[in-house]
C-alpha cells in the first residue's frame, strides 16, 4: 500500500499541475491582502470577507477545482497510459489500492486548501483560534469529500474532469444557490455549516444559509464512506486492459 501512496505521489506532483494548484491557493491569500492593503485604516467588513473570499472563492472555487484536479487524475491518469494493469497486477486488494490513491489526493490537497484557508482568514482578521480551527476542519471535510468523489469519478468516465466541474458549476453552484435543501447534499453546504456550527460569532454571515452541524458532518462522512465504496467497486468489476 506504501508503495501506491508513493507512486501516486510522484504522479500527482507534476510541475505543472503542482503550480496551478499553488497558484489556485494563493488566490485567495492575495485577494485578501489586497483588500487590507487599499483598506487602509478601516475596518474590514467581515460578512463581506467571509460570504465573497471564503465561501464564493475559497470554498465554492478553489477548494472543487484543486481538489478535482488532482482526484480525477488519481486513476484517470493510469486509465489513459494503461498502466491500470501493472497496478491491478499487485497482491494488494482493491480497497488498499484505492485507500492509497485518496491518501495520496488528501496529502496534497488538504495542506494547500487548509494553508490558503487560514492564510486568507488571518490576513483579515488575525489570530482568532477557534475561527481558524472552524474554517481548518470545514476544509478538512470538504477536502475528503470531494476526494472521494472525484476519485470514482475518474475510475466511471475519461472526462472526468469536465464532469466533475459541470457538477461543481450546476449542482453546488447555481441549483445549490437557488434551493436551500440542496446543502443536505452539497459538498459546499458541508463545509460552510461546520465552519458556521463550530464557530458561530467568526461566521455569522452564513446564519441561515446552511444546515445544522451534526447533519453537516454526517453527510461529509457519508459521502466520503460512500463514494470510497463505490470507487472499489468499481475497480474490481472493471474490465482492465
Amino acid at each position: 500500500m506504501r508503495e501506491v501512496y508513493r507512486l501516486s505521489l510522484r504522479q500527482l506532483t507534476g510541475p505543472v499541475r503542482m503550480g496551478l494548484i499553488l497558484l489556485l491557493g494563493a488566490l485567495p491569500v492575495a485577494l485578501a491582502a489586497v483588500l487590507v492593503w487599499t483598506s487602509g485604516d478601516e475596518v474590514i467588513e467581515r460578512d463581506g470577507f467571509v460570504n465573497v473570499l471564503l465561501s464564493a472563492l475559497l470554498v465554492a472555487g478553489v477548494l472543487p477545482v484543486v481538489t478535482m484536479t488532482l482526484a480525477t487524475a488519481s486513476f484517470g491518469n493510469e486509465l489513459e497510459d494503461g498502466t491500470l494493469a501493472n497496478l491491478a497486477l499487485m497482491p494488494l486488494a482493491r480497497w488498499r489500492i484505492v485507500l492509497a490513491k485518496l491518501a495520496a489526493v488528501f496529502s496534497i490537497c488538504g495542506p494547500v486548501i487548509i494553508a490558503s484557508g487560514l492564510a486568507t482568514y488571518i490576513i483579515g482578521f488575525g489570530l482568532e483560534a477557534r475561527a481558524l480551527l472552524s474554517l481548518a476542519v470545514g476544509l478538512l471535510l470538504g477536502v475528503a469529500a470531494y476526494s472521494s468523489v472525484f476519485t470514482w469519478t475518474g475510475l466511471v468516465t475519461g472526462r472526468a474532469l469536465a464532469v466533475a466541474l459541470l457538477y461543481v458549476i450546476i449542482w453546488e453552484g447555481i441549483i445549490g444557490s437557488l434551493i436551500s435543501g440542496v446543502g443536505y447534499l452539497s459538498v459546499r453546504g458541508y463545509t460552510l455549516a461546520v465552519m458556521y456550527g463550530l464557530d458561530g460569532g467568526a461566521f455569522e454571515s452564513l446564519d441561515g444559509s446552511v444546515i445544522g452541524l451534526p447533519a453537516a458532518v454526517l453527510g461529509a462522512f457519508l459521502v466520503t464512506v460512500a463514494f470510497y465504496a463505490l470507487a472499489v467497486w468499481r475497480l474490481t468489476r472493471m474490465d482492465i486492459p
